[in-house]
């Protein structure tokens, strides 16, 4: 994570003097503007999470351009951004408008994340593009690299990243409170779409919605109901299911507290499925080995009602949604365990009550941040990288995340614990089931063959 040798409880304090960027990236983007010029920032992906990043970006720059796929969504973003021209596709967008813009949200489904950002970069335009960072594991790489590569500004959109929770429970993970952590275990109330099932029937394209532009990268298929504009996560050729919907949230912490980066192994049981949708549960169980700075790590994933055993819970309830009665809701949460004790964070960012299990908390030091897209404005205008960047951050936590999604692949059926997968990270292959690259590098469609590397 580009951390140096430094012990990482004393580097988290001298981040607070070097500032927030300093310790993920140390690097600044090749060509920035003043200060004290506007950003002008090309939207991609105008509805939902679209809606809100250009929102973001409107409070920190002008809108110059926005782009959908959905001629709806796309005129209702017109009519909130009067002077911004519109496209329906983003390669237009880019090569068109390149001289005019400085920065990028990519706001898309997850199989276009790439694509997108790649074109975007490659242009040396600053990117923000949502979590998780791509589909696929090859993706994230690719990301992480071109961004090293062109210098530009960069963030991924977790913005629990920048919560004063988040940081700090990862500062008392780091303080040593716990001892040596030799387990972490994170679940989620996701997913919250279809998944487990069947291809849906062909149907009829709504007349607003450019199919195949949707479809972009993607294999051709035919438009039917259930895909646009919220339950593509559940197909494995368009999201990443659960895992890669939420962990990217809920795994941020104990990723920034322990460089939970390149495991050797992972492996799942699953409710099954059948290569179309994710399966409706999953636990995903990832070995990560001894670095200088922790000793190994067992890490283990929950999902579609999963969670931990009640005997590491401590008398806490997992399934205690919203109750009236004082306790935290517990829906989602993290819940590390060491050699002298154990943490409980419940919620997707350490916001909902933190528990040290009768340890005392002790008082840590880390680094506030100003915002999370504030923090992308700051590093496009010359300023300290965003925590979630690319290369120093958040590519390599994709990385970690997506994994996971290999040993789910290779865990069709109901029940069953699926095959181990062996993972050499350095060269992104696994070594003993080549029947899951298809998994790690996807081909794209014609017309964006050319993109990655």
């Amino acid at each position: 994570m580009g951390l140096g040798k430094n012990n990482r409880r004393d580097f988290l304090k001298a981040s607070t003097l070097a500032g927030v960027g300093f310790w993920v990236s140390g690097t600044r983007a090749e060509e920035s503007k003043s200060p004290n010029e506007r950003i002008r920032f090309a939207c991609i992906g105008t509805d939902g999470k679209g809606g809100s990043d250009m929102g973001d970006a409107a409070k920190n720059g002008d809108i110059v351009a926005v782009c959908d796929v959905d001629d709806k969504k796309l005129d209702a973003a017109g009519k909130k951004h009067k002077d911004a021209k519109k496209f329906n596709d983003f390669r237009k967008l880019i090569d068109e408008m390149k001289d005019n813009f400085d920065a990028v949200t990519v706001s898309t489904p997850d199989h276009n994340h790439a694509a997108a950002s790649i074109l975007a970069m490659k242009a040396k335009k600053g990117c923000f593009c949502q979590k998780p960072l791509t589909r696929t594991i090859y993706e994230a790489r690719q990301m992480a690299e071109i961004a090293k590569q062109m210098g530009v500004a960069t963030q991924m959109g977790n913005q629990g990243t920048a919560g004063d929770k988040l940081r700090e429970t990862a500062a008392i993970v780091t303080s040593g409170v716990l001892g040596d952590v030799k387990e972490v275990h994170v679940w989620t109330n996701r997913p919250i779409w279809p998944q487990g099932g069947k291809r849906p029937e062909p149907a009829e394209c709504p007349k607003e919605l450019h199919w195949d532009l949707w479809l972009g990268v993607a294999k051709e298929r035919p438009y039917a109901n259930g895909y646009h504009p919220f339950k593509w996560r559940g197909y494995w050729d368009f999201g990443s299911g659960a895992l890669g919907d939420m962990a990217c949230h809920t795994v941020n912490m104990p990723y920034m507290a322990l460089a939970l980066k390149n495991p050797t192994s992972v492996v799942a049981e699953t409710s099954g499925h059948n290569g179309e949708t994710y399966p409706n549960w999953s636990m995903i169980t990832f070995e990560f080995p001894a670095n200088d700075k922790r000793p190994a790590v067992m890490f283990k994933w929950y999902d579609g009602g999963k969670h931990p055993p009640y005997e590491l819970m401590e008398g806490r309830d997992p399934k205690r949604f919203n109750k009236k009665d004082g306790t935290p809701d517990m829906a989602s949460g993290c819940l590390i365990i060491g050699t002298k004790g154990k943490l409980l964070a419940p919620g997707d960012y350490c916001e909902k009550g933190l528990d040290l299990c009768g340890l005392q908390t002790p008082k840590v030091e880390y680094v506030k941040s100003p915002g999370h897209f504030e923090e992308y404005a700051r590093a496009i205008k010359g300023g300290e990288a965003a925590m979630s960047n690319f290369p120093g951050y958040s590519g390599g936590l994709t990385e970690t995340i997506l994994l996971g999604n290999l040993a789910v692949w290779a865990a069709p059926e109901a029940g069953a614990v699926g095959k181990k997968i062996e993972w050499d990270a350095k060269n992104l292959v696994a070594t003993n089931a080549p029947e899951v690259m298809k998994i790690v590098k996807p081909e794209y469609s014609k017309g964006y063959e050319g993109i990655l590397s």
